[in-house]
């Protein structure tokens, strides 16, 4: 923490133009954009106020969860630093073959974006400057289990996971809805991955959703699938880089014993055997999400993913069933069974968590209530690819 008069003495070095958030129920969010190139930047914040106590949320880019509920009390301030990474789908020798719906969202496009809300808000912007050359980029290549959502009320867990690494660390996650190993690499965003990878940099892979929908003779878990994932790490561990297999995230569902049973086959068991195989290190997300599912039972884990009545959001006329996206409580949850997984399981990466990240028992969650994820502004949106 960081008295206010001490703060007000570092405004001063930085833009007078940079904006000051100040929320509330007529105004809880402040969306910034600002012309950036491809790159690593360093975003700094100063939270709190002197008039009230305040409670400030930071999204970047689309909508990636990188401060959540950052309470300071009144009079005192507290400065954050966080890395943000932005992209653009061309790269040397090519270029990502976007959807529609991608062209020109905030994960694409020429700027750095940042959300800040709050009805009880107070932030300042103090300054945006490329990142140290020495940071990690922690690159996520999967599906709509994982990808930065465009529109509230779906949230892939890869958007929250900003929430949990430290300052030396950016998370760049390229995942994309209805994506499988094969069309994952077929639209040129594995190349991608490939081009801006660095020795060092980490590549978390998660597939099966959709790979399990591929059909002809010999596709299957333990032939076309294995052999993709055995690809995929041979080209990253080629750039000498670091790669970490991930078992796909359960969907929810329950028998008539009320006990989580499994959805996706083979897939998840093909992913333990390459991991053994190949020695890389794994991440068991299918598991975690099933005892987390369990654990909160068959109508509290409805939470977890998108169950709404028709009207809750713009443009949703009919009721929201889906047993496979996450909400934010969900998304948030994923998230921290896979930072457990980073922390116990991927000892290269576990030092870049953040200082905060403590130990995560899926078997006992978070209660729901105590995860308040502030809705960015809604809009009308669509249903993702994959289910």
């Amino acid at each position: 923490m960081l008295r206010l008069g001490l703060c007000l003495l570092t405004f001063a070095a930085f833009a007078a133009d940079l904006p000051v958030f100040v929320g509330s129920a007529n105004r809880p969010t402040l969306a910034y954009r600002e012309p950036r190139p491809e790159g690593i930047y360093a975003v700094t914040v100063e939270f709190g106020a002197a008039d009230i106590d305040s409670v400030t949320t930071l999204k970047a880019e689309a909508r990636r969860l990188m401060a959540l509920n950052v309470a300071v009390p009144k009079g005192r301030t507290e400065i954050r630093r966080f890395i943000v990474d932005v992209r653009r789908p061309d790269y040397a020798g090519g270029c990502v073959a976007l959807k529609g719906r991608e062209d020109g969202t905030p994960s694409w496009d020429d700027a750095l974006s940042l959300e800040f809300l709050g009805a009880a808000g107070r932030a300042r912007l103090l300054s945006i400057q490329p990142a140290d050359p020495s940071v990690v980029r922690v690159f996520l290549a999967g599906d709509s289990t994982v990808c930065d959502q465009k529109t509230e009320p779906y949230v892939g867990w890869g958007q929250a996971l900003p929430l949990f690494f430290g300052p030396k660390a950016s998370v760049a996650n390229h995942a994309e809805s209805g994506r499988a190993l094969r069309s994952f690499k077929g639209e040129r965003r594995f190349d991608k991955i490939l081009a801006q990878l660095r020795a060092g940099d980490f590549v978390l892979i998660q597939f099966g959703h959709n790979d399990q929908k591929e059909k002809g003779e010999g596709v299957g878990a333990f032939t076309t699938y294995a052999t993709r994932l055995r690809e995929y790490v041979a080209a990253v561990r080629a750039k000498d880089a670091k790669p970490v297999l991930i078992t796909a995230v359960a969907r929810r569902r329950f028998d008539d014993q009320g006990k989580v049973f499994e959805s996706l086959g083979d897939f998840p068991e093909a992913v333990r055997r390459v991991s053994k195989e190949l020695s890389v290190p794994l991440i068991d997300l299918n598991a975690s999400s099933k005892q987390l599912y369990q654990a909160l039972g068959v109508e509290p884990s409805k939470l977890a993913l998108l169950h709404y009545p028709a009207n809750t959001f713009p443009g949703q006329t009919a009721p929201l069933r889906d047993d496979t996206h996450f909400s934010a409580y969900g998304a948030y949850e994923m998230a921290r069974c896979a930072v457990e997984g980073i922390r116990t399981g991927v000892p290269e990466l576990a030092p870049f968590l953040a200082d905060t990240v403590a130990p995560f028992d899926p078997q006992h969650p978070d209660e729901p209530a105590k995860v308040a994820v502030p809705a960015s502004p809604l809009v009308k949106g669509e249903k993702p690819e994959g289910k």
